[in-house]
């Protein structure tokens, strides 16, 4: 993917999507501007010239490309899916994670959003609220998605949050244990419950709060 974006994207994006990479895999406090440079293939002298707040700035707009991309994933999850429900949407955002760490191995890390937020939210209050932000960014389209499905107005962010802490904390634990396990568990057992709020059930009835 790293080189598909170099071939057709400029040296900031680069960088920006680089910083997302490493810092997913790395952590904020191992993932240093040198290395963010090499990965996107981009001169080490650009980095002051694109991001003058230094390594926050950068770190900040990854978080934020994170949060963006989580988001405009839901449409594509959606689509992929042959019967539309809140619990099969659901199992799609889990099985991007069981997909890569059964394929690739757990190298590749975690959630970049997640990872700013344990290295830097208290020392850095801009990188927090840039994590809230993209959080705020992801959650929208996932309630809005389920709001389609049929989920009351009511109940869909509170539902969306769910569903990405679910997911944020099964990775974590999958990336402990190397096992899929957590992330397996969280689809199985949250699944029933997402499908449960829909009022477009297929019986027709409305199901229980």
């Amino acid at each position: 993917m790293a080189a598909d974006r170099a071939s057709t994207h400029g040296p900031r994006e680069r960088m920006v999507f680089s910083a997302a990479q490493l810092i997913r895999r790395d952590g904020v406090a191992a993932t240093g501007m040198r290395e963010v440079a090499a990965h996107a293939g981009a001169p080490r002298g650009s980095l002051q010239h694109y991001f003058p707040g230094g390594k926050e700035q950068l770190v900040n707009e990854a978080v934020g490309w994170a949060g963006r991309y989580a988001g405009k994933r839901v449409a594509r999850f959606l689509a992929a899916l042959p019967q539309p429900t809140p619990g099969a949407l659901f199992a799609e955002m889990v099985r991007q994670w069981t997909h890569e760490y059964e394929t690739t191995g757990f190298v590749a890390g975690g959630c970049p959003v997640a990872a700013a937020t344990v290295d830097c939210a208290a020392s850095a209050p801009s990188t927090r609220e840039a994590a809230a932000a993209a959080f705020a960014v992801w959650t929208g389209p996932v309630a809005t998605a389920l709001t389609d499905l049929g989920v009351p107005a009511e109940r869909a962010e509170p539902l969306a949050t769910l569903m990405i802490s679910a997911v944020e904390g099964a990775i974590v634990i999958a990336r402990a244990e190397r096992d899929v396990r957590a992330l397996t568990t969280v689809a199985r057992e949250l699944g029933p419950l997402l499908d449960a709020a829909a009022t477009n059930a297929p019986d027709g009835d409305s199901p229980s709060p």
